[in-house]
């Protein structure tokens, strides 16, 4: 197990990152329609487990340039969006300013760092989160979680599986195509390993799985959004199916607390 220091040295790393990510490539290529519409199914999967509703407050952490934020800001009472990096939040703060949302703020910062009071959301949701953290960080943040969540109260994540299909064959055939979207200190998540730290704060927690190769092809060809339509319909059909949705590229946590 790493060191404190360590995983500190970690998540600098991750900031500089995606500090540059977010500094012009990121906010061209998730504007694409292929990305666009992989955001809008995401909310739609969010609304749909969580019943998040108009009287509903919610927490985006890791939120970046908050393109899933923006898109779910509408449907809820009041979100607020995390994110270490000043560039994304600049950003973000820009485009909810410039589509009108006055139910909406990004805060520089993470979950341990914002000093929110106990029970005071209804949702927290963390879109491609978890696989950046440090071990120590992913391991205490059910706890965290447990605090922030009123009473029936649930978190929802999304995040690469370590036994994902797509992953291997893209080492495989595009291997520096799958680096320029990976951080050198990214974990290899397993579905089943990553539950047990909530179970163990208390939440009632699941896995599912989410795709097979509409994200995939989201990122490999954003402009093509028949293609990611088609993609998302044949994954509908895959991660229903026994023996073959373990191999799915991401897996959601669905971990609410019991009231």
């Amino acid at each position: 197990m790493r060191s404190p220091h360590e995983d500190q040295a970690v998540l600098q790393r991750e900031l500089e990152y995606h500090e540059q990510l977010y500094s012009g490539f990121a906010q061209q290529h998730f504007a694409k329609p292929a990305v666009r519409a992989l955001r809008e199914h995401m909310v739609r999967r969010v609304l749909e487990i969580s019943g998040a509703g108009r009287f509903s407050r919610v927490l985006s952490l890791g939120c970046g340039i908050g393109d899933t934020e923006l898109l779910l800001a509408p449907r809820v009472a009041e979100l607020v969006g995390l994110d270490l990096s000043p560039a994304a939040i600049d950003q973000a703060r820009r485009d909810a300013a410039q589509a009108g949302l006055s139910n909406v703020r990004f805060e520089v910062g993470s979950v341990e760092t914002a000093g929110f009071p106990a029970a005071s959301f209804d949702l927290v949701i963390g879109i491609f989160l978890l696989h950046h953290l440090p071990q120590a960080v992913l391991e205490g943040l059910p706890s965290r979680l447990w605090e922030l969540l009123r009473p029936g109260g649930l978190f929802y994540s999304l995040d690469p599986s370590r036994q994902r299909l797509s992953g291997k064959v893209g080492k495989l055939l595009i291997p520096r195509l799958m680096q320029k979207y990976q951080t050198p200190d990214e974990q290899e998540l397993d579905a089943q390993a990553t539950l047990q730290p909530f179970h163990s704060a208390g939440f009632e927690a699941m896995v599912n799985f989410y795709d097979f190769g509409s994200s995939p092809l989201a990122g490999l060809l954003p402009g093509w959004r028949a293609g990611y339509r088609l993609a998302r319909w044949v994954d509908d059909l895959l991660i229903r199916t026994p023996g073959v949705r373990q191999f799915g590229s991401n897996f959601e946590v669905i971990a609410r607390r019991p009231r």
